[in-house]
C-alpha cells in the first residue's frame, strides 16, 4: 500500500533528477527497499513523504556518482521533461512546445543537483518548505535561499531564450 501510494511521485522525482527512465525505475525500487528495511525508525508517519523523498534523493545521488565514476553521463531522453504535456494541433505549435521544453530542460540540467532537487520538491511535488528542509537536512532559511536562487537561474535562462526568440 505504501508503494502504491507514493511510488509514482518518487519515480517522477528521481526521473527528473537522473534524466533516465530505466535508471529511475531502479532508483524507485531501491528507495522502497531501503524504506521497508528502515520503516521502524520512522517515529512520526506524518513525515513519511519527506522521509521517502530524502531516501530517493540519496539513492539518486549514489547512482549518479556510480555512473560518473564509470565514465557515463546522464542525458535526458527526448520528451522526458513532461510526457503528459498537451499536444497541440499545428506543427508550428508542437515545434515551439518542444523547443521551450528543451530550453527549460537544459536550464534545469544546469542547476546543481541540490537546487534541482529543492525546486522539484517544491514545484513538482508540492512539499512545504519545512518538509523540504527535513528531506534535504537543511535549515528552513537555506531552503528558502536555494529555492530563490534556483528560480532566479531558471528565470534568467528563460528570459535569455525569450529575448533571443524576438
Amino acid at each position: 500500500m505504501l508503494y502504491q501510494q507514493h511510488a509514482p511521485c518518487i519515480h517522477r522525482f528521481v526521473c527528473d533528477l537522473l534524466g533516465d527512465r530505466a535508471l529511475a525505475a531502479d532508483a524507485t525500487q531501491e528507495t522502497f527497499v531501503r524504506a521497508f528495511r528502515r520503516i521502524s525508525e520512522l517515529d512520526d508517519r506524518s513525515h513519511l513523504p519527506a522521509w521517502l523523498f530524502g531516501i530517493a534523493r540519496n539513492v539518486s545521488r549514489e547512482l549518479r556518482k556510480a555512473r560518473f565514476r564509470a565514465g557515463r553521463t546522464f542525458v535526458a531522453e527526448a520528451g522526458e521533461l513532461d510526457p503528459a504535456a498537451p499536444r497541440y494541433g499545428t506543427p508550428e505549435a508542437a515545434l515551439l512546445d518542444r523547443e521551450a521544453a528543451g530550453v527549460l530542460g537544459a536550464a534545469l540540467a544546469r542547476l546543481s543537483e541540490d537546487r534541482r532537487a529543492v525546486l522539484l520538491l517544491r514545484m513538482d511535488h508540492g512539499l512545504a518548505y519545512e518538509q523540504i528542509a527535513e528531506t534535504m537536512g537543511w535549515t528552513l532559511a537555506k531552503v528558502k535561499v536555494e529555492l530563490f536562487r534556483a528560480r532566479e537561474q531558471l528565470r534568467a535562462a528563460l528570459e535569455a531564450y525569450e529575448g533571443g526568440a524576438r
